[in-house]
């Protein structure tokens, strides 16, 4: 059970979302694709229960209920009766369990259809079994094809070439994928040549036009090319972006060999390059037609227009290129401030789109521009958006085919979502009108405004069924969709309207959700419910929706997962797949209408409509229009021959004809009023406006464009000449990479200027190390500035931009510094709680400029920033604390860590080395760590003092010098008797390590007048331990005296320090007058119970005790 119900998950789960310009379309807003080649669909087997009749026998019924039936139902009953509907069932014995099929009908006017069946393996992500099957009468018997005798071959899909449907190519490979082939056929799949291929191709994209051509993408980046089918394959680029790779377009691109491409070149940005597959390959670099990186999938080629954004900082521009001209930043409103745009359509030379403003979270606006698809105005606003779980984002607009300019859109307006329609591309909104009558014929009590229909504009998961709004290019006003009556959209309502005038009436004709399928140009009508039962009946009708018949299709009652019918718009033969369980094998039915009608439609068969909106206005987009359609009495086949169309009148312009300009937006109360926005000057010259040229001031509307009305009305502006405009806007920047660099290093420079006539602008530059230059159409031609900084240092490079009219200037600094190397973090290794120490930062090479240190203490994430390579710091709670430090130079980082143990009370003392020692002092970190370490060792060796509480630190510079950290324990010998221990260990000189050829140096504490060295004559070292053993009781009597004064929580304090921060590392970076104070200690000490007086210097320099903020 539990496979079986992981294949029912598999069956369920699975669709491949580009084998169809559908799935792209669900994935971008209704944008469709560049041409290529067609993949098949593919759809998964919906798991659920045992098969049972999901409807009753509705022939059956039908004839129980004939006598008196409405007449239209009669006549649909009569009908029926006459039709001789044949349909034939095929199981594709020996697949049940594959959970994936790919059915294409190869061509117009073909018989052939072509089945792959697959076992997807969900958690490998590999194909592990398929069956081709293949059928030559329209889907009525199919016969298995073996691609390779005696070898077991895994294919993972098929491509139809859209230029040439009898083209077909499949992708498989062997067993476990050791070899890749590629299997071509030039007859519908009657026979196949097999190829080995030495990568593995993902995607294949057939060239719109030449149908031997084609691309191959890997899913490592590779791009493959091929000019003989398939046969030899050349390599174009690498690290191409995956769906980001297009053919020449017919009739705007010159060479149509042409590719366009975004790939990554070796700094990992991303380009927008083109190569001609001829002269093009991996070792020759392509020809960037962008200046500087763009960003990661956001190169689009659509038609005349090619699309691409750049992000800088919070900010992205969006650039286009209309038929192949410079590239030119897209104008939307100036507060628009775009977090996302998706083109919808970019038909009849205009643009079309939604944007995502910065105040937006679930609702996108409409914009359309003029023919170049600069200038961006708004059409609509708050039209309803959501995110899918793949991160892909769909906006509630859809085209309506068959008519140009007709759009739907939902609207979400004060919390409610509502469903508008447009008949002149965005210039007028209405609502949907209500039907007057439920489909039983019965009054709806839905009046406007209050209640309106509302449609769902979702496209479908599946590619085999449709969205949940069906039109068609070859049945134009008609248009069927699944909604709801009422005063907003409501999810999961989904009853079923249909329309035959393009929106202006509606009619309601099923309670629930059926998947649609046009025949005959919209002649037939098929709709199977849409519903996780199995059926075996489907519903079509022939009078535009208006009558309805029941088909029992099949004997047994099967889960319907799509439906095909043969390409072409004249086409009578469908085909319904499915599957009787979730364990069964996959079964196909043929229903063919081709024997139902009686003869061909004649002329007398059809009748006439004209186009109007839903105010009944017949000039629409400047010309009437007039179609014509089927009779309901007629029954006839329209055939191959039909067209729609009967003609149009031009009408004089109106208003109606005019849309809001760039600048300006639609007043809110006043209709077909459109006001300038606040930051625009309408009388202004563009920006791209040449002396020389003319330009038209906008008077606040444009024509819609595609719009053909002639006289009338004539919004236009009045024509002047481009005046010299100053240079405004210019910037100057490091192309391609930050503006710190190496020296020696090639710094690349561009400059930009944003408005202002640049053919007479002289731009003076200066470079800041000396040189300078003057140039004309500097950023006319996009021409860089190389130069090469040799020094380290901060250099300005400015640019002024002078004509007649005025200047403007622009600058950049360049920081060129070597890169760091190393840095290393210098900090006591204890510290007491409160105290303040002095953390340092020593940087490789030591004379790197521009440095920046950032500080983490602790397990803050937030760091302390600094220009200065030292910090001061101080700890409030005992425990083992990190400190790391960041230092970063622009163009490199490195950091370093150390672990400081903060304790409320502990010793130091302070020693010194025999003076020999400072000629072998390298003076670097690593010298101080072993000197260190050799002093702890022995001293734990000469007193058995456990090594985890001592501590040797030897200080930074000359001479040597260290610092003996005595830490307490809560284990062994009392803290005074380890202090003992440790001075009598120093009294006989057994705390000593040798030099080369056994140079001996003594270590002891440090004489208080002495910079290094140790004491004198053993006299004079006697006596100063009996002052010391004198002095140490006269300071415990004043210990005893003046114990209250001392801050809370003190311990013992044997001696005043005689310089606070000496113990403390320091760096040989040198450091400001302040901060040496700091380290030197030069400070007040206002926590000295003792005074300066208060001990001798001998004492004081022998032993220093911290507790708490003293040492």
């Amino acid at each position: 059970m539990a496979k079986a119900a992981l294949a029912a998950r598999a069956r369920l789960c699975l669709l491949l979302l580009s084998v169809s310009a559908v799935v792209a379309a669900a994935a971008a807003v209704a944008m469709v694709e560049p041409a290529r080649c067609d993949r098949g669909r593919v759809v998964d087997q919906r798991g659920g229960r045992s098969p049972a009749d999901g409807d009753e026998d509705a022939l059956g019924a039908q004839e129980q209920e004939e006598e008196g039936s409405p007449p239209r139902l009669r006549r649909a009953l009569s009908r029926a009766k006459a039709m001789s509907l044949q349909s034939s069932s095929f199981v594709l014995k020996g697949d049940a369990t594959h959970n994936q099929a790919m059915v294409h009908w190869t061509g117009e006017n073909s018989s052939v259809i072509l089945i792959l069946t697959k076992y997807y393996h969900a958690d490998s992500a590999k194909v592990l079994e398929s069956s081709l099957w293949r059928s030559a009468d329209y889907g009525g018997t199919y016969t298995k094809l073996n691609l390779v005798p005696g070898t077991s071959v895994v294919v993972s899909s098929f491509y139809i070439c859209p230029s040439n449907k009898k083209k077909v190519l499949l992708v498989g490979s062997s067993v476990y994928q050791r070899e890749q082939m590629l299997f071509i056929s030039v007859d519908e799949g009657s026979s196949f040549q097999r190829r080995s291929l030495s990568f593995s191709p993902d995607v294949l994209l057939f060239h719109p036009k030449e149908e031997d051509k084609l691309l191959a993408y890997c899913k490592d980046g590779r791009l493959f090319a091929s000019a003989d089918l398939g046969l030899t394959w050349t390599l174009l680029q690498e690290r191409v972006t995956r769906d980001r790779a297009f053919w020449a377009v017919p009739d705007v691109d010159v060479d149509p060999d042409l590719v366009h491409m975004e790939m990554q070149d070796t700094s990992g940005g991303y380009l927008y390059v083109t190569c001609v597959i001829r002269n093009c390959s991996a070792a020759a670099a392509a020809s960037a037609e962008f200046p500087g990186h763009i960003d990661r999938n956001s190169l689009s080629v659509r038609g005349d227009y090619i699309f691409l954004k750049v992000t800088a900082g919070n900010r992205s521009e969006h650039y286009v290129s209309y038929r192949r001209a410079d590239f030119v930043q897209m104008k939307f409103p100036k507060y628009a401030l775009a977090k996302d745009v998706r083109i919808v359509s970019t038909d009849e030379r205009q643009v079309f789109l939604a944007l995502q403003e910065w105040h937006q979270t679930d609702s996108y606006n409409l914009y359309q521009s003029e023919a170049r698809g600069v200038y961006y105005s708004l059409v609509l606003e708050n039209v309803r958006s959501a995110r899918q779980p793949e991160g892909d984002v769909l906006v509630d607009i859809l085209e309506v085919r068959g008519i140009k300019g007709v759009f739907l859109a939902n609207q979400r307006l004060d919390g409610k979502v509502r469903t508008l329609i447009t008949h002149n591309k965005g210039r007028d909104w209405q609502p949907l009108a209500p039907p007057a009558t439920d489909m039983h014929g019965k009054a709806i009590s839905c009046k406007a405004p209050e209640c309106q229909l509302h449609l769902h504009l979702r496209w479908a998961d599946n590619p085999y069924v449709s969205g949940t709004v069906h039109t068609k290019d070859s049945a134009p006003g008609l248009v069927m969709g699944a909604g709801n009556l009422g005063s907003k959209l409501v999810e999961y309502k989904e009853e079923m309207y249909i329309t035959s005038d393009c929106g202006k009436t509606w009619r309601q004709v099923f309670e629930e959700e059926h998947h649609i399928l046009y025949l005959d140009h919209g002649g037939v009508i098929v709709a199977i419910k849409d519903t996780s039962i199995p059926l075996k009946i489907l519903k079509f009708s022939t009078d535009e929706g208006r009558t309805w018949t029941v088909h029992n299709f099949t004997a047994t009652s099967v889960f319907v997962d799509g439906l095909l019918s043969e390409p072409g718009d004249e086409t009578l033969v469908m085909t319904v797949f499915g599957h009787i369980s979730y364990r069964s094998d996959w079964e196909l039915v043929k229903v063919d209408f081709r024997q139902s009608f009686p003869r061909q439609c004649a002329e007398a068969d059809y009748e006439s409509w004209q186009l109007t909106d839903l105010q009944g206005e017949k000039c629409i987009m400047g010309q009437e229009q007039t179609f014509r359609r089927r009779k309901d009495a007629a029954f006839c086949v329209k055939g191959k021959s039909y067209t729609s169309a009967l003609g149009t009148k031009a009408c004089r312009c109106s208003q109606r004809d005019y849309a809001c300009d760039y600048g300006f937006e639609p007043s809110h109360a006043e209709s077909g009023r459109c006001l300038a926005d606040f930051w625009h000057r309408p009388n202004s010259p563009p920006d791209d406006c040449r002396p020389g040229q003319s330009f038209r001031s906008s008077t606040g509307y444009r024509k819609v464009l595609a719009n053909v009305c002639q006289g009338g009305l004539n919004r236009s502006g009045r024509q002047s000449h481009c005046p010299l405009l100053p240079p405004r806007g210019l910037r100057v920047a490091v192309k391609g990479q930050t503006p710190a660099v190496a020296p020696g290093d090639d710094v690349t420079l561009v400059v930009r200027q944003q408005a202002g006539d640049t053919g007479s602008t002289e731009y003076q530059v200066d470079l800041g190390d000396g040189f300078r230059a003057i140039y004309r159409n500097l950023t006319l031609t996009d021409e860089p500035i190389r130069h090469r900084y040799e020094s380290p240092g901060v250099y300005k490079v400015s640019v002024l931009a002078e004509n007649a009219a005025g200047r403007d200037r622009a600058s950049v600094y360049i920081q060129v510094a070597a890169p760091l190397q190393q840095v290393r973090l210098e900090a006591v290794p204890v510290a007491g709680r409160n105290q303040q120490i002095n953390l340092t930062a020593a940087v490789l090479p030591a004379d790197a400029n521009l440095t920046v240190f950032y500080w983490w203490i602790g397990d803050s994430l937030q760091p302390r920033l600094t220009l200065r390579s030292s910090l001061l710091t101080s700890f409030p709670k005992e425990g083992r604390v990190s400190v790391s430090v960041q230092a970063t130079n622009g163009r490199s980082a490195v950091q370093d860590s150390r672990t400081v143990r903060v304790l409320e009370s502990f010793h130091v003392i302070p020693l010194s080395f025999s003076a020999h020692l400072d000629r072998f002092n390298p003076d670097i970190p690593e010298w101080r760590e072993d000197v260190g370490r050799v002093v702890t060792e022995t001293l734990v060796e000469a007193t058995g003092v456990p090594q985890e509480s001592l501590v040797t630190v030897v200080k930074a510079g000359l001479p040597t010098a260290a610092d003996l950290y005595v830490l307490p324990t809560e284990t062994g010998a009392s803290h005074h008797e380890r202090i003992a221990s440790i001075q009598r260990a120093f009294k006989d000189h057994n705390v000593s390590f040798t030099l080369r050829g056994g140079l001996r140096v003594v270590v002891l504490p440090a004489e208080p007048s002495a910079g290094h060295g140790v004491a004198g004559a053993p006299g004079v070292w006697a006596l100063a331990v009996a002052l010391l053993i004198g002095v140490a009781a006269t300071a415990s009597f004043l210990l005893h005296k003046f114990k209250r004064k001392l801050p809370a929580g003190s311990r013992s304090v044997y001696a005043q320090m005689r310089d606070e921060k000496e113990q403390e590392m320091t760096s040989p970076v040198n450091h400001s007058e302040d901060t040496q104070h700091i380290i030197r200690g030069d400070e007040d000490d206002e926590a000295d119970p003792l005074g300066r007086a208060g001990a001798s210097p001998a004492v004081r320099s022998l032993i220093r005790t911290t507790a708490n903020r003293c040492y």
